[in-house]
């Protein structure tokens, strides 16, 4: 089933509350559907709204994925494989799994959002990505007008980028499995200040190991006491990526900023949180009205006019975020959310 509309009003449906009208909308409900839809010019596809700057105008076919549904495909005593419908909200997901003992997702509670669009950005939170439980995504191939199943490998994931980025307008998401394990026991919770919530949560609880539904708890608590809700103060969470740099450009920065918090990837790269970085040049708070960083994190991009907030407004924000950051460190910060041109083009 699908339902079709014209100058669609996207204001409501993007987090950021940015104005936003596109000349044609289509509803999924039934992937069944999708060969029957030949949209004309570009196409875009719009999940949630949560991680996408949109323009004022859209001449573009907007495809909204709505459908719903979570199917066992296999389980025995160790783990589960789950498969999850493009519409489901991420963190209802997230919330299901932990609650049902499938565990593996709990750090990427409360990120906003639907199922089908966590494989895009390979989203990730707190030490965990998508692809560390991503076993394969089911598509619909625009360009040879096929469904098909890509493996983990053929999404080719790296740090917030995968195959969906590289080669838009060609793949909609229709569904992704997931391997999930059942051990309460196994988690990650070396990242920031993860573990000691955790812990405290584990003794309350009269328990000495942490489990994976304190790591669930804890991201929400961490989450909800760092970031605004976008119902209220309009944003799409993270704004910048947090840039990975070299063991030579890190030992340097060490030197001139020892408290500086940071995350070794590999022998030679290491991680370092954008948000104090933007702390740290002065920009927590700040910005240039109508978009500025909020006050308990700086890292997330908030809209103080919704409804009349340009992707302009956004620019101005950004690049001047950018050049501090630039100018202190060394460091150019990338974006995270993606930028839709007016003809439904994105990057």
């Amino acid at each position: 089933m699908i339902q079709t509309y014209h100058n669609y009003d996207l204001s409501a449906m993007n987090t950021m509350a940015l104005n936003s009208c596109a000349d044609t909308a289509i509803v999924v409900h039934d992937e069944a559907a999708l060969p029957s839809i030949h949209p004309t010019g570009r196409w875009f596809v719009l999940a949630g709204g949560s991680n996408v700057l949109l323009p004022s105008v859209l001449n573009a076919t907007v495809i909204l994925p709505r459908m719903l549904g979570k199917h066992i495909l296999n389980e025995n005593d160790d783990e589960i494989l789950l498969e999850v419908k493009a519409g489901e909200n991420w963190h209802d997901l997230v919330s299901h799994c932990t609650l049902q003992g499938w565990y593996g997702i709990e750090n990427l509670a409360l990120i906003p959002g639907l199922a089908g669009a966590a494989p895009v950005q390979n989203i990730g939170a707190y030490g965990v990505q998508l692809e560390d439980v991503l076993v394969c995504v089911k598509v619909y191939d625009w360009e040879n007008s096929q469904f098909l199943t890509l493996s983990r490998e053929e999404c080719q994931f790296s740090y917030r980028h995968s195959i969906f980025k590289e080669q838009p307008n060609r793949y909609l998401i229709t569904a992704i499995t997931l391997r999930l394990h059942k051990t309460a026991t196994r988690i990650q919770s070396n990242y920031g200040d993860l573990h000691n919530q955790a812990l405290t949560l584990a003794t309350a609880a009269g328990r000495d190991d942490i489990h994976a539904i304190d790591i669930y708890h804890a991201v929400i608590a961490i989450r909800q006491s760092k970031l605004p809700d976008p119902a209220i103060l309009p944003n799409c969470g993270s704004f910048f990526q947090n840039p990975i740099i070299s063991h030579g450009q890190f030992r340097q920065l060490i030197c001139q900023y020892p408290t500086m918090p940071h995350y070794p990837i590999n022998d030679a790269l290491v991680k370092l949180p954008a948000g104090w970085l933007i702390e740290q040049a002065g920009l927590k708070g700040g910005g240039i009205a109508p978009i500025l960083t909020h006050t308990k994190q700086a890292l997330v991009l908030t809209n103080h006019a919704p409804q009349s907030a340009t992707q302009h407004d956004i620019a101005i924000t950004q690049n001047h975020i950018i050049v501090s950051v630039q100018q202190k460190f060394g460091i150019t910060l990338v974006r995270e959310p993606v930028w839709v041109n007016a003809d439904g083009s994105y990057q």
